[in-house]
């Protein structure tokens, strides 16, 4: 059975806009621009005839789509798409020092490296690879999904069996839609970072 996936990043938070890092400890809100991306998606997509919207346990991603589940669309929350643990970082303006340890995570090429109480690239995508294998064996044919920055980045190179060192090529922006069909050959991305919605 051919599905079609709308996988979509958060709108934008104050965190986003001051640039502090947030990750799977933060459970921050929306902002107004948020709020706003948002409201714009669903302006641009409420009669796509979405069937279920799938989100993490963070509150970023409900707001997101709050319009999709206050218009009675089934709604499901999945820790497995949470944001990556930033450990220690975590709340906290980037500086030189966290920037290194980006570096060394993200951009060494281990990904078994992990900033101090946080987790690794592998550990993320480890679970990551769980959703994606949920994902065949839902019923519906039209889903909607709404994640975050850096686990949607890693998210779209698992669904194209890319290197994991591939991530950094898959932009992110706030509420940036990635559009996915699986059918039985599998995956395949057809939209990356769609923001026609944002454009008034």
């Amino acid at each position: 059975m051919k599905k079609t996936i709308h996988i979509i990043r958060h709108g934008q938070t104050e965190y986003n806009k001051l640039r502090i890092i947030q990750g799977s400890g933060v459970d921050s809100d929306l902002n107004d621009r948020g709020r706003e991306q948002g409201q714009l998606f669903f302006e641009k997509y409420k009669e796509h005839a979405f069937e279920v919207v799938l989100t993490s346990t963070l509150k970023r991603t409900h707001q997101t789509v709050q319009p999709f589940i206050e218009s009675g669309l089934p709604w499901e929350q999945f820790h497995e798409i949470v944001e990556m643990n930033w450990g220690v970082h975590e709340g906290k303006a980037g500086n030189v020092d966290m920037k290194k340890d980006y570096d060394r995570v993200v951009l060494s090429g281990n990904f078994d490296e992990r900033i101090e109480g946080g987790e690794s690239i592998n550990e993320m995508a480890e679970r990551l690879q769980k959703f994606i294998d949920h994902l065949p064996t839902r019923s519906e044919k039209n889903i909607l999904v709404c994640i975050h920055g850096r686990a949607m980045r890693c998210l779209i190179c698992l669904l194209e069996q890319k290197d994991l060192s591939e991530m950094e090529n898959y932009p992110h922006s706030n509420t940036g839609l990635y559009l996915v069909e699986h059918s039985s050959n599998g995956f395949v991305v057809l939209e990356k970072n769609n923001t026609e919605h944002l454009k008034k």
